[in-house]
């Protein structure tokens, strides 16, 4: 028998649609993908030259379980630099990808029954890691009119003596939103009086639009002590399938977190982490010129999607996302349990486009559209919701 514990876990909805658009292309069928979360460039080369080289050199066996010292360091210069936040190399811990770093936070920080809570909407995943180390996600209502930033008064609504950590994105995946300094500062300050941990989810800070974007963990030494920033390589350079993320924390948590890692993976691929030095060391270029295409596509997208009738969306600073409001066809579409995966069902089936349902984020009424394509693409993607809202409104 199953552990008890996948009773509760629902397998990713990206990932299912994702297996669904490559079932139809393996069949021939011309599909416009909206749905995933990759970037469409490849790793810069001269990151590549320095995962090529650490074959060549032979760096093929086991090493430090929270990843080489070069790759922590670079890591460490980065965040005092870009950041303005001061970590040595054992507050660093490099995991298999940022999910590896989001579960072995939780596992170091959480027991059973402890309370984490998930501002929606929220990332897919975020909740059923949190149920697979048998802690318990509690969504936490948010505004439209606040582009779903969660705020203090949304918080202490939902707070409880159980309450033990809260997930903060920053830039959001689904909305592309981004929280001021003020915003944070009111979030941080009510988790330090409450004694909550923050998980700083910062996988997007390079892709904004503006100067704006502030690192929760630089707004003073009290909040960057109960401060767990995650991060990686997966959407800056381009390095989804070589798996590498990482987290900066107080000393105590990065050891429990080693210690933790010892024993589950030992340590991320070094191959992977060659590459991820160089892309700190050689590639500033090169991440910045995809942000200015993702800027771009964002310019694209909005003012196309602003002459849609009947919808609306949260305006993006940041990610590579559009968080569509469909409320108004949910009105009029006949749908039996989940409007928005029967809409992105149905939409999937009879305009060859994929997009990701609300459902998946904790709001029904939304759908995600990702820009991270090219542009003739998501053009014509939206050409086509145009066209099959148009069916019922």
């Amino acid at each position: 028998m199953l552990s008890s514990r996948l009773k509760n876990v629902t397998p990713s909805v990206t990932v299912a649609i994702s297996s669904k658009v490559k079932e139809m292309k393996s069949n021939r069928i011309n599909v416009i993908n909206l749905s995933i979360g990759e970037p469409d460039f490849t790793i810069p080369e001269k990151a590549k030259e320095y995962g090529k080289k650490s074959l060549d050199d032979n760096k093929t066996k086991y090493d430090l379980v929270a990843g080489i010292l070069e790759l922590r360091e670079a890591i460490c210069e980065k965040l005092n630099k870009e950041n303005e936040i001061s970590y040595t190399p054992d507050q660093i811990v490099l995991s298999s990808g940022a999910k590896n770093s989001i579960t072995n936070t939780i596992l170091a920080v959480t027991d059973p029954g402890d309370e984490i809570l998930l501002p929606l909407p929220y990332w897919v995943s975020y909740s059923e890691i949190i149920k697979i180390t048998n802690a318990i996600p509690i969504e936490v209502p948010t505004k439209k009119e606040n582009n779903f930033k969660v705020t203090k008064s949304d918080l202490a609504k939902v707070v409880t003596d159980k309450t033990k950590m809260i997930v903060i994105t920053n830039p959001s995946n689904p909305t592309g939103a981004v929280y001021t300094r003020d915003e944070l500062m009111e979030i941080a300050e009510f988790c330090l009086e409450k004694g909550i941990y923050i998980i700083a989810d910062e996988i997007y800070e390079k892709i904004r639009f503006n100067d704006s974007f502030v690192s929760i963990a630089s707004l003073s030494e009290n909040i960057k002590n109960i401060t767990i920033t995650i991060n990686g390589f997966a959407k800056s350079v381009a390095m989804t399938g070589m798996r590498l993320g990482y987290t900066a924390s107080n000393t105590e948590i990065a050891k429990a977190m080693s210690t933790i890692q010892s024993h589950i993976v030992s340590h991320p691929s070094l191959t992977s982490q060659y590459i991820g030095l160089g892309a700190l060391r050689e590639c500033e270029e090169d991440m910045n010129h995809m942000v200015q295409t993702y800027k771009k596509r964002c310019e694209l997208i909005t003012k196309r999607l602003d002459k849609i009738k009947n919808i609306s969306y949260v305006e993006p600073s940041g990610a590579f996302y559009i968080f569509i409001d469909l409320s108004k066809v949910k009105e009029k579409y006949k749908y039996k349990n989940s409007f928005s995966v029967e809409f992105c069902q149905n939409f999937l089936e009879e305009e060859k486009v994929a997009v990701v349902p609300g459902e998946a984020f904790g709001i029904d009424e939304y759908i995600r559209i990702s820009y991270a394509c090219h542009e003739d693409e998501f053009l014509e993607g939206i050409n086509r919701l145009e066209k099959y809202i148009n069916k019922f409104i």
